[in-house]
């Protein structure tokens, strides 16, 4: 992601195309491809030489900037049948892209268990 001056001229250069498009160039996109447009919008602002206030209610800390979505500890079951857990669980376990898990279905207790694998297909102890 491109800050300062840097972020000023290539912003510059390409004012003549869509707000996304500026920003995606400027590398203000998120792991899942989605532009990430408050960091942009932001960046410009600290390349100005402009700081925002901190505090409010969605400032985290002394940076200003908001947490984004939170955790809320529900989920649905969607129309196609797939039962979403989101980025939030995941990184809050420490799960990476890729890894692999056999699923454990308990009627008995309504819960599901996923369950760490090996590269050879083993569930870890």
């Amino acid at each position: 992601m491109l800050e300062g001056q840097a972020l000023l001229d290539k912003a510059r250069s390409l004012s003549n195309r869509p707000e996304d498009q500026i920003a995606r160039a400027c590398g203000y996109v998120g792991p899942s491809g989605r532009v990430l447009k408050k960091n942009f919008y932001r960046a410009l602002v600290a390349a100005k030489g402009y700081t925002l206030p901190s505090g409010g209610p969605s400032a985290s800390g002394a940076s200003g900037l908001s947490k984004g979505r939170q955790a809320e500890f529900r989920t649905r079951v969607h129309g196609n049948g797939n039962l979403l857990i989101g980025q939030a669980y995941t990184r809050r376990m420490g799960l990476e892209p890729g890894q692999e898990f056999r699923i454990e279905i308990h009627k008995e207790t309504g819960s599901i268990w996923l369950l760490p694998l090996d590269g050879a297909g083993n569930a870890l102890p």
